[in-house]
């Protein structure tokens, strides 16, 4: 029997917030997918400079900030049956700019392949019309009652029932729950009310995507990574309505105003903005000298209007 070949592929989540939307960049048709591509072993020299050269060839976008998410390596994940493709995921946060119309690129809303995630407007109704009975149904399908009570007890803790805090973070297992029961499909494979199941992507990268979502979700609470989503000035609605945007949750104005004087992540830039239709905002710039007086400069989420 031939061995398998393996290739070592590379995945971007290319990120923007754009009129409180939080985007990312797909590319193709008919399954959409994320920006990939596979390392040139002889070529490239790191993968960051070969994820770079992927992402600028299929959608025209020069790369700022740049994180490595993690490596998927299961077999049979990739389309070539003959090689086991080990893929590394990255994570790019940018602002938002036309992509190349060459390779079909464009953005499309986080939410809409996981709408689950999206707490802005109160609980999402598809959690209590669908995914809730579709939890209990597989609950119940347990083979004895020790492991329909685990799954039930599992359910709860990672979809925030029953009394259980709703986290925020838990993105990437509350996908995996679902894809588990067959509640999502991969692949590209469609499942049903896009609405409530969310859009699929080509292989396992709407995976990919909330594994994304769930550490950039982590990482606003202690890192300022915030301000890559952001112009160099901005007012602090602008930059409320992003850790909105991203977190899925509202936030409390106030206590975020009163967080950002404490913590000193932001200073005055003496200009306002005329055009809100009402009172002049003033302006803020990211105040970088934070990051030499304070370990973990986040933004945090103080005083969320909506939990689960």
């Amino acid at each position: 029997m031939p061995k398998a070949r393996t290739e070592v592929g590379l995945n971007a989540v290319v990120v923007a917030v754009t009129e409180d939307s939080p985007r990312i960049i797909t590319v193709g048709g008919n399954p959409a997918a994320l920006p990939a591509g596979l390392l040139d072993p002889a070529g490239d020299r790191t993968l960051e400079r070969a994820l770079r050269r992927w992402v600028e060839e299929s959608t025209g976008l020069d790369l700022g900030y740049v994180e490595q998410l993690y490596t998927l390596g299961d077999l049979g994940r990739g389309p070539d049956p003959g090689a086991r493709l080990v893929s590394v995921a990255y994570l790019a946060l940018v602002m938002e700019q036309a992509p190349s119309a060459a390779a079909g690129a464009g953005w499309d809303d986080w939410y809409h392949l996981l709408p689950w995630e999206d707490w802005r407007e109160g609980r999402p109704p598809g959690i209590d019309s669908a995914i809730v009975p579709a939890l209990r149904d597989w609950s119940e399908s347990g083979k004895d009652g020790r492991e329909r009570a685990d799954r039930w007890e599992r359910s709860q803790i990672i979809f925030g029932l029953e009394g259980s805090a709703w986290d925020l973070e838990r993105v990437l297992e509350r996908y995996e729950m679902l894809w588990e029961i067959g509640f999502v499909a991969e692949g590209g494979a469609p499942a049903g009310d896009e609405e409530v199941r969310g859009v699929p992507l080509a292989l396992d990268h709407r995976r990919i995507a909330a594994q994304a979502l769930g550490r950039l979700r982590g990482k606003i609470r202690y890192r300022p990574v915030v301000f890559e989503l952001l112009p160099e000035t901005f007012t602090l609605t602008g930059l409320r309505r992003v850790v909105e945007a991203l977190s899925g949750v509202r936030v409390h104005p106030q206590n975020f105003r009163r967080l950002l004087d404490r913590t000193g992540l932001v200073e005055r830039t003496g200009d306002f903005d005329t055009t809100t239709g009402g009172r002049p905002a003033e302006r803020y710039c990211f105040r970088r000298e934070v990051l030499r007086e304070r370990p973990a400069p986040g933004v945090g989420l103080p005083g969320l209007l909506t939990s689960g």
